[in-house]
């Protein structure tokens, strides 16, 4: 798809926030409706990936504790923990979570759909204006007194 040029005064004066936030809408509406597909969440996204990095480490306390920073939804964590243990794809001993087979196959199909996102988004954006993007809005971030690093 086509964009209309604009001068250089002209993408200066628009309002980053509003750029950001339809960017955030989109983007996020996207990854949801593909999760959605297999009935997760954002959070049981989030919650599948720590695991599978970590297999073990997780209780549900720390890995409430590490997701709260990304929720601005008022998730009950507990819910989704249970959601994942009562589909069999989360285990827990000694109260640290494993993804069982069958989670590690919901996660590798969720990915799947979450990377077809990522392709679709990244169509007719070089890497270097991508990485550029990303780098000017974490300067943003940290200008107005956030974390501008990477998350862990």
């Amino acid at each position: 798809m086509a964009l209309k040029e604009y001068t250089q005064e002209e993408l200066a004066a628009q309002p980053i926030g509003a750029w950001s936030g339809e960017a955030y809408r989109r983007v996020v509406g996207a990854l949801r409706a593909q999760l959605a597909v297999e009935d997760l969440t954002q959070p049981h996204w989030w919650t599948l990936n720590h695991v599978a990095g970590d297999p073990g480490r997780w209780t549900r306390r720390a890995l409430t504790e590490r997701l709260a920073v990304y929720d601005d939804l008022g998730i009950d964590f507990d819910g989704v923990f249970d959601d994942l243990v009562a589909r069999g794809w989360l285990t827990e001993e000694a109260g640290a979570m494993t993804l069982t087979e069958a989670g590690e196959a919901g996660r590798s199909r969720a990915g799947e759909r979450n990377a077809r996102v990522h392709h679709q988004m990244h169509e007719g954006v070089p890497t270097a204006d991508f990485v550029t993007t990303i780098n000017v809005l974490r300067r943003m971030v940290a200008n107005l007194g956030g974390d501008g690093d990477l998350p862990d």
